[in-house]
């Protein structure tokens, strides 16, 4: 499932760029742009808005007057080109405070935060996958108390174990709560592909495979019965 975003700025080149950092994330999905409050109110009323990226100096209302008026808003990081604002930003419980001109590391960042919240109220695995290389990707995973960040190109399969599953990479092994579909949903299938119930495959580690199994470094995976037709299918398997 995409994080749908509304972006909330009077400044036509302010949207453009910052739709130019959103679309770099393959999980994240522009639903409305809009260039004032009460456009972005009718907005929030169409759509289910997850995160609203929010200019302050607006027409007719401000960005933290309008945010005050919402009973129950999305989460919000604002963007201004106006330092003092950020003291009434982050008392209004936002995100993350982004001084214009923005730059895609710190929006980045920005995004990186906006998880890490939503770890303490969501499930236990939430991916950040930019378009350009998997070098860049990476998913953040709750193992107990601790937010641990796993480079996508690091894993080599994941199996699952009942409400938890367990994230195999070359170096450890790590155990989060969270569900087998759940997993499948955030990692891209460019990259991964479910084999079996109870295991997803990194495609790029694949070493060897035959009609019923897999090999990962160290590992032979099973084929699932009801998975079969479409590993093959993708593997290409004669």
């Amino acid at each position: 499932m995409k994080t749908k975003c509304l972006i909330v700025d009077d400044e036509p080149l302010a949207r453009d760029l910052m739709r130019s950092h959103i679309e770099k994330l393959e999980n994240f999905q522009i639903v409305a742009e809009c260039g004032d409050a009460m456009k972005a109110l009718r907005e929030l009323h169409n759509h289910n808005v997850d995160l609203m990226f929010m200019d302050i100096q607006m027409p007719q209302i401000t960005g933290i007057e309008f945010l005050r008026t919402l009973k129950n808003p999305p989460k919000v990081i604002i963007t201004t080109a106006y330092r003092e604002y950020a003291i009434d930003g982050f008392e209004l419980d936002v995100v993350d405070f982004l001084l214009k001109p923005i730059t895609f590391e710190r929006f980045l960042k920005s995004v990186n935060k906006y998880y890490q919240i939503n770890l303490e109220d969501n499930q236990n695995v939430k991916p950040v996958a930019v378009n350009s290389t998997m070098d860049e990707a990476f998913i953040y995973v709750k193992e107990n108390k601790k937010v641990l960040k796993v480079h996508l190109n690091e894993i080599l399969y994941v199996e699952g174990l009942s409400e938890y599953v367990q994230i195999y990479t070359d170096s450890r092994k790590i155990i989060t709560k969270c569900s087998m579909n759940h997993m499948a949903d955030k990692l891209p299938d460019s990259n991964f592909m479910r084999i079996h119930k109870s295991y997803i495959v990194s495609l790029s580690r694949i070493e060897a495979f035959t009609s019923s199994s897999i090999e990962v470094p160290g590992k032979e995976l099973p084929i699932g019965r009801s998975y079969k037709n479409s590993v093959i299918e993708a593997l290409q398997i004669q």
